[in-house]
């Protein structure tokens, strides 16, 4: 007699029922993992963006954020970079509030004022730029003068970055572990990236505006 070795129905059963919980547990986690690490490229990517958009500004036309006039004059923000970067459209508004807990915005309410809580205050009209990349980037209409140089008038400039554009989570980036006044250990840190970023510019230079958005930028 030849005698034959296999699995059992009910052992091929139980195996693949054991494959499907573990695949359950681990599914959510994976892409959730996935998910963050391509708001922090795209992120990362969107600031290099503007910044060499006005380095090259500069360098054709001889203005960057210090020189800008608001809603007057020549110089204004939403031209300078429909000029310089692949602007597929733009939006001007105002809103009312928003948080990270995922309330749904539109694409004219994100400009404002922001604060480690996750609230969003709008509190001027906005204009809202969508590059081709799926990123927009969103600023108070009359964003002028935007410059640290104590010689000149004016001051730094805020808005916000949305890797995502208009599609969910729309959630404001914010420490997961740690604290916002935090160092060493208890530095604030991210471990699952969101897709809004505050972000502050002025001169020449763009950069994160929260302690959870310079937390995702140099994390290494």
């Amino acid at each position: 007699m030849t005698k034959r070795f296999g699995f059992t129905l009910a052992e091929v059963l139980i195996t693949l029922g054991i494959i499907g919980v573990v695949a359950a547990m681990t599914m959510p986690t994976l892409m959730n993992s996935t998910q963050g690490a391509q708001y922090k490229a795209a992120y990362k990517k969107a600031l290099s963006a503007l910044s060499q958009a006005v380095v090259l500004n500069v360098a054709l036309d001889d203005y960057n954020f210090a020189d800008l006039t608001g809603t007057q004059g020549d110089y204004q923000l939403a031209t300078m970079l429909q000029n310089r970067m692949n602007v597929v459209r733009s939006e001007t508004g105002s809103g009312n509030v928003t948080t990270s807990s995922g309330n749904a915005y539109t694409a004219t309410n994100t400009a404002g004022k922001t604060n480690d809580t996750g609230n969003i205050t709008i509190d001027q009209a906005n204009t809202t730029l969508f590059f081709n990349d799926g990123i927009m980037f969103s600023f108070p209409t009359d964003t002028k003068q935007c410059t640290q140089d104590s010689t000149l008038v004016g001051q730094a400039c805020k808005g916000f970055i949305d890797v995502n554009g208009v599609k969910a989570p729309n959630k404001l980036i914010k420490c997961d572990t740690g604290s916002v006044t935090g160092t060493g250990a208890n530095a604030c840190q991210v471990t699952n990236p969101t897709d809004v970023y505050p972000v502050i510019f002025y001169d020449q230079t763009i950069l994160p505006n929260s302690p959870a958005a310079r937390a995702v930028l140099y994390a290494k």
